[in-house]
């Protein structure tokens, strides 16, 4: 479906959601398994698979930012992009993209009139070295503790009710715009799936399973407020777990490009 992200811009809440190291090919399974019900509510029947303009964490967001999200994966015209920075020669940008003259998107945004929200997770969101504030930097407010972060087993819990608590404190009349980076599928994910030792396929899906089963808490949350909220969830980069001899990510391979991705809106309660 496509939206007309100039009208949404101004009277619509934002959320963006980026389900660190997701792979397409497990939310796809688990998804058409029934055990993600609550992704169901936001993505339907189906997940689109798309392609990651980066294969890590940091330049996937620093793609993402500028306006450029993960494209279909399937052969076709070039999408046109739902916001883009300006700049000479854009081939994506089109009379229903939201067009703006800053560098990234959340600066945008502000100067547009939102408050802007960040809750990191992955270590680039850490703000503990010059390299891990440059995403938090951007932001109005920007919140990281080792309770959002990989290695904590509630790290998803943490996130989403800490943006419940934010998000209750922002008067209905501001705009919002909510970005969490969701820690919970990056290495180390075993400690998901009872009696595993090492991470795999399979702790990685138990991971998405409990993110799922937070999600109630963020989404009855932005119904709470008087407008809807125009979303995007989707992952910035897969992973491999031995495919092909690939392990991990910062690698050219199926695993680590191919993403879920989904869009919409969620109304007010």
């Amino acid at each position: 479906m496509r939206y007309n992200m100039k009208e949404i811009i101004g009277t619509h809440n934002l959320l963006f959601v980026t389900l660190d190291t997701l792979r397409y090919d497990v939310a796809r399974q688990l998804l058409e398994k029934g055990e993600t019900p609550n992704f169901a509510r936001l993505v339907g029947s189906a997940w689109e698979e798309r392609h990651t303009p980066g294969n890590f964490t940091y330049a996937a967001h620093h793609a993402f930012f500028g306006g450029f999200l993960p494209t279909p994966a399937t052969p076709g015209p070039k999408e046109t992009r739902l916001f883009a920075s300006r700049f000479m020669g854009s081939e994506t940008s089109g009379p229903e993209t939201f067009v703006f003259d800053e560098p990234d998107v959340v600066s945008a945004l502000r100067a547009a009139g939102y408050h802007t929200i960040c809750i990191g997770g992955v270590g680039f969101f850490n703000k503990q070295t010059a390299l891990s504030r440059v995403f938090p930097s951007l932001f109005d407010e920007s919140h990281w503790s080792p309770e959002l972060e990989v290695t904590n087993p509630n790290s998803t819990e943490n996130q989403f009710r800490l943006a419940d608590e934010l998000v209750g404190k922002l008067e209905n009349n501001r705009n919002l715009f909510l970005f969490i980076n969701v820690s919970a599928l990056h290495q180390p994910n075993y400690f998901y799936l009872k009696g595993a030792k090492k991470d795999s396929l399979e702790t990685h899906g138990a991971a998405l399973r409990y993110v799922d089963r937070q999600l109630p808490v963020l989404i009855q949350s932005l119904q709470q407020k008087r407008k809807p909220t125009f979303f995007i969830i989707c992952s910035d980069h897969g992973t491999a777990y031995g495919e092909d001899g690939y392990h991990g990510h910062r690698l050219a391979h199926p695993t680590v490009w191919t993403v879920p991705y989904t869009q919409g809106i969620l109304p007010p309660a």
